[in-house]
């Protein structure tokens, strides 16, 4: 099949929620991409943050092929081993004590908001403007965007939105009636904008207080993106249920939320419950991702040529946002940027028609980078 005949299908097959950039990619290997002509693409999106170890990972590769071979999916009803594997390994670079697996980062958000009202018995959360949680019908109402938002009401009730770093707004809103406060460390969908010192204390401190729990939303925040494990490593401060995807296992699908002893104690079996999450396969991708991960050292490679990046988009005149590997920053019409961008051979993505979010794998090398800020550059 040709590519024209497949934008034709496309359009004759698909429920048409996407708006789809001309260019079918067949194949990845590390950080590039290769469409049907064989031209070559440097991938700065990953899947939008996914492919943390880049493309066809030989290691990565190998381990899920032998655990397909050797069995992928039984459900929940039964015990797996690499469900326990991969549960102890989040618990070693997390923090947290118990987990639950899901398929998607939506998904994750949906079991944290359900754990929190069973925790606390309490139904109101508090979510920051510019948000952006998810598309299920949960998560939808706590991401603030009123375009997502408005054509689906009535979403959930109660949901507050707190004005972004404003201590005071967020202090006259919170209450004794909040189940919980969630938030993005770094709010990646909104343009790469990182919650304050002074708002992320004062969270804390009226958690204290008000007896609400603290929710981050860690999905394209997590696993070395920003060069430490978790965004919440920055803060150095501990959430009450966190939720992980995304880069969880380098594009397979899988979802994640960690919980700690005192929020896992007052769940109840058959209280929620996923028929693929967690399986073997997925599981063991995840696994794979991580040790990868520790093995290449891809939280400091994150944070060495995310600072580098920053460093050359500044020699443009960039005020480049982010930690590591999750960089934000503005431009004029940035929708035609990402076009003339693929023309150069380079996969970049807009947040909104003036901001660009570079979100590359964690393999990135500083000739890539060079590569892709060569190719801004003559776009400009």
């Amino acid at each position: 099949m040709s590519e024209n005949e497949l934008f034709e299908k496309e359009s004759e097959l698909m429920i048409p929620f996407f708006k789809r950039l001309p260019v079918t990619f067949k194949r990845g290997k590390g950080c590039w991409l290769y469409d049907f002509n064989g031209k070559k693409y440097l991938d700065l999106i990953a899947g939008i943050a996914c492919v943390s170890i880049g493309h066809s990972h030989p290691e990565f590769i190998s381990r899920v092929y032998e655990q397909m071979r050797e069995l992928m999916h039984v459900s929940n009803l039964f015990y797996t081993e690499p469900q326990i594997r991969l549960a102890e390994k989040l618990k070693e670079i997390s923090g947290f004590d118990k987990f639950f697996f899901c398929n998607s980062g939506t998904e994750a958000v949906e079991a944290a908001l359900k754990i929190a009202r069973k925790v606390t018995g309490k139904k109101k959360f508090l979510a920051l403007e510019n948000s952006f949680h998810g598309r299920t019908m949960g998560a939808l109402s706590i991401t603030w965007k009123e375009k997502f938002r408005k054509p689906f009401e009535p979403l959930i009730q109660e949901v507050e939105f707190c004005k972004f770093n404003d201590v005071d707004d967020f202090l006259g809103r919170v209450n004794a009636d909040i189940c919980a406060v969630i938030l993005e460390p770094i709010q990646g969908e909104a343009g790469v904008y990182e919650v304050s010192k002074e708002f992320m204390d004062a969270v804390f401190e009226e958690k204290e207080r008000y007896g609400y729990l603290v929710i981050f939303d860690e999905v394209q925040t997590g696993f070395c993106r920003t060069g430490e494990w978790f965004a919440k490593d920055h803060f150095g401060c501990s959430p009450d249920i966190m939720t992980m995807a995304k880069a969880m296992a380098s594009g397979f699908p899988i979802g994640g939320v960690a919980v700690t002893n005192e929020v896992a104690n007052k769940i109840e079996i058959s209280e929620h419950g996923s028929t693929f999450g967690g399986n073997p396969l997925a599981c063991t991708a995840s696994l794979a991702t991580i040790e990868i991960m520790q093995k290449e050292n891809l939280a400091e490679n994150s944070r060495d040529m995310g600072g580098y990046f920053r460093k050359r988009l500044a020699e443009l005149g960039f005020e480049a946002r982010g930690k590591g590997l999750l960089i934000g920053f503005d431009v004029g019409d940035a929708k035609a940027l990402v076009s003339k961008l693929l023309e150069k051979g380079v996969v970049a993505n807009n947040t909104s028609d003036t901001t660009i979010r570079f979100a590359p794998p964690l393999v990135i090398t500083k000739d890539e980078i060079d590569f892709a800020v060569d190719a801004l550059e003559e776009c400009l």
